[in-house]
């Protein structure tokens, strides 16, 4: 017997299987291994919905702000300016400002610009809204993933379904306090602003109503750690959470109590110390999904493009906030539509089934192959157990996570890779029927073999890549076993067995005894 690349090849990609599979096999704590999906390890299953409307009104917020930086920076007189869920109404004092005042506003995208005289009105077109509302969604969905992903969770899966809702699911999430703290992971919005006092009316505020705040452009918000407590707030806001650029918890030197130190962008930076020099003497509300977390007295300006939000937090409410103002603020509010826990005896029924399923099938085949074609069923065999190990260590590698649709598709992979060693078989048997001597049958057999082992490899490759792209969830764990699958198989059936082959040609040719080898009838 002599070695050839093939067998080399073979051997090497079984060897590097093995390694590779054995942490997932084993469930050890070091090296790569297979993530269990939610259906198979348990977990949490969420159908969220989101508020797009508030999207928009969250933009319009955006404008009114930038409308009153842009104004006070130019220092451009405005009489009135008011906001609402329909659009933005401002005028202005001087007429001269209009030219400048309307570049500025064209430059915002789908904004439609009514003007009568020195009066202003605002308003998104309809396509314009429509875009945001999309826009919200994939950007709550981009949020979630960021923000799971800081939490530790093993590959959360994050979707969107229809226009306006996404699909969540946990795996590993076991315990009330675990799924509690995701929930709220999740849910928080997590939108930061800098706002101003209303400095004249603060002192009415307890005697006053939203409706009447809201006659002075004022909204009336609590405070976080003391809910009677209230504050006259000024409805357009200095700044938001989209200027952040980054959040971390520290703890306080006097009360050892952790705090969010956060900072802004150059841009926010700079808006935050020209209205901190303008404003001395006067309270900066910080506020955070409309509740204020602290109304400090300016004392002077402050540079830097930094600042804190302290509160009763305990570390790990700290260490979570600090996450979702890191990974951004939801443009839109998200609500709860359904929840499902999975518990985990689920997953070990289903992995117990399927492990049956697949060790059954496994031997059945060894079994026939041992006895329809004697050696060349063997050597099929051994490819065949060569190509389940370096699927798992593939998926393995890759960190992919297993479902249940994920092992049908490697018991299905099974079938496949042991149906290119029947056609090869198969060729090579018919062949030496013919008369043929062995070394030719071998060649010919092979080469007959392997354009249809491709045609149907390829073709079932092309649909398990649409899976891939077009599905969510499990059928993408099914599509890539699969896909992991087919590749495998066509290494181990065409390269490794031809190689076998290949180095027991001698012994073969030399025996003569065609019916051990083939199993052919003499």
């Amino acid at each position: 017997m002599k070695l050839n690349y093939r067998v080399v090849i073979f051997v090497s990609a079984l060897f590097l299987g093995i390694l590779l599979s054995l942490p997932s096999l084993m469930q050890s704590d070091k090296g790569a291994k297979i993530t269990l999906g939610l259906d198979l390890q348990g977990g949490l299953h969420m159908l969220l919905g989101v508020k797009t409307e508030e999207a928009v009104k969250a933009r319009f917020k955006s404008i009114a702000a930038s409308i009153k930086y842009f104004t006070d920076k130019n220092n451009i007189l405005l009489d009135t300016l008011s906001m609402d869920g329909e659009g933005i109404e401002f005028s202005l004092l001087d007429e001269d400002d209009i030219p400048s005042v309307r570049a500025m506003l064209e430059k915002t995208e789908g904004l439609l610009i009514e003007t009568k005289g020195v009066a202003f009105s605002l308003n998104f077109s309809e396509p314009e809204i429509e875009k945001t509302k999309q826009h919200s969604v994939e950007q709550a969905i981009e949020t979630i993933r960021n923000r799971l992903d800081q939490f530790g969770l093993a590959e959360p899966t994050v979707a969107k379904q229809g226009d306006e809702k996404i699909l969540v699911e946990l795996p590993g999430i076991k315990t009330q306090e675990e799924e509690q703290r995701a929930r709220e992971l999740i849910s928080r919005a997590a939108y930061l602003q800098m706002m101003a006092l209303d400095e004249e009316r603060q002192s009415r505020v307890y005697q006053m109503s939203d409706a009447e705040a809201a006659q002075y452009g004022d909204v009336i918000l609590e405070d976080a750690a003391r809910p009677g407590v209230k504050y006259l707030i000024k409805e357009i806001q200095i700044l938001d959470g989209s200027m952040l650029t980054n959040a971390s918890v520290s703890f306080d030197q006097q009360t050892n109590q952790p705090v969010i130190n956060f900072s802004l962008s150059s841009e926010g930076g700079a808006i935050f110390g020209d209205f901190t020099e303008k404003n001395v003497g006067n309270h900066l509300a910080i506020v955070l999904d409309d509740k204020v977390f602290s109304a400090p007295v300016i004392n002077e300006r402050i540079g830097g493009g930094s600042g804190q939000i302290s509160g009763s937090y305990t570390p790990q409410e700290a260490q979570d906030l600090a996450i979702a103002l890191r990974s951004g603020a939801l443009l839109a509010p998200i609500y709860l539509m359904e929840k499902r826990s999975v518990g985990p005896s689920l997953g070990a029924d289903s992995i117990k089934s399927a492990s049956v399923a697949l060790t059954g099938g496994f031997v059945l085949v060894i079994l026939f192959m041992l006895a329809y074609y004697k050696m060349a069923g063997l050597i099929a065999s051994v490819a065949l157990i060569a190509n389940l190990f370096i699927l798992l260590a593939v998926m393995a590698l890759f960190g992919a996570t297993l479902t249940l649709p994920g092992m049908a598709g490697i018991v299905l992979t099974v079938g496949m890779a042991v149906d290119a060693n029947v056609i090869i078989s198969e060729r090579i048997r018919e062949l030496l029927y013919q008369g043929v001597s062995v070394r030719k049958a071998i060649e010919q057999g092979y080469a007959n073999a392997t354009s249809a082992i491709l045609d149907a490899n390829i073709t079932t490759l092309i649909a398990a890549v649409v899976l891939y792209i077009y599905g969510t969830g499990a059928i993408k764990g099914f599509a890539i076993t699969i896909s992991i699958g087919i590749l495998a198989s066509m290494l181990t059936a065409i390269l490794g067995t031809n190689g076998i082959y290949t180095m027991l040609l001698p012994r073969i040719e030399k025996s003569k005894n065609l019916s051990f080898w083939f199993g052919v009838k003499a």
